[in-house]
């Protein structure tokens, strides 16, 4: 089975291997504050006395527990909130419900899955507080990435931000790619057609990204003469599209 590129190899070399880190404005519309971070506390508060029922404990949110030594207080605070059983370690659902966009919602579970196996190193199946620091500070990445390609400031990533931010990172995608990766992750549209058009949320734009990179890469490695072109049997192309977050 034969697969191509554009023959300009830039098509699939990123210029870098993780998001710019650089400085942006701090001027963005107030739904977009708390991209890909824990809900508030009042919010989480509230999903636990649902859940629950009565008053929340004190070590819900980490009060009482004090931070390993050498520990940022403030990351300990952010994960003993995420950590809402308190077993020193955080599960998938813990993450998820911990984790919204800036329209409040929850993110893609498959989204919150990728994270998971890209930080759980002992691979435990849970995130311990080591691995949540890198955890965190990639999100905090991602967010000053996010917040620099939504120019509109809608709380939302459309095709040509979309496209804008594939150039930033080294992939000249062709326009049918490009469409073909907002089909696939766009947020879907409002109820009854009112309301701000469809985008990319926060975590969906997290996750296109990683998926372009790591395509990209596997088809780098493949292509060896550096051509843009590969050639591979069935096994290896399933295995590529297979281990693809």
């Amino acid at each position: 089975m034969s697969l191509h590129g554009h023959r300009h190899s830039q098509s699939y070399r990123p210029h870098s291997a993780a998001p710019p880190a650089r400085p942006i404005s701090q001027a963005h519309s107030q739904h977009t504050q708390y991209y890909g971070t824990p809900a508030p506390q009042q919010q989480q508060q509230q999903q636990y006395q649902q859940q629950y029922g009565g008053a929340v404990p004190q070590q819900q949110y980490g009060y009482g527990r004090p931070p390993p030594h050498g520990a940022d207080p403030v990351l300990w605070a952010h994960f003993a909130r995420v950590d809402q059983d308190g077993s020193g370690s955080i599960t998938v659902t813990e993450l998820r419900q911990a984790l919204i966009n800036g329209n409040y919602e929850s993110w893609d579970l498959d989204t919150v899955k990728m994270l998971m196996n890209m930080f759980d190193t002992d691979r435990s199946g849970t995130i311990t507080f080591s691995e949540f620091v890198g955890l965190w500070n990639y999100i905090k990445e991602w967010q000053n990435c996010y917040r620099m390609f939504d120019r509109d400031g809608s709380g939302t990533i459309d095709g040509h931000e979309l496209a804008a931010a594939m150039r930033s990172f080294g992939y000249q995608l062709s326009p049918s790619i490009l469409s073909l990766v907002e089909q696939k992750y766009v947020a879907s549209g409002p109820v009854g057609g009112y309301g701000p058009p469809p985008g990319i949320n926060f975590d969906r734009f997290v996750r296109a990204c990683v998926v372009v990179k790591t395509l990209s890469e596997a088809f780098q490695r493949a292509d060896g003469d550096r051509d843009g072109w590969v050639q591979l049997n069935y096994e290896d192309f399933m295995r590529i599209v297979l281990t693809a977050p």
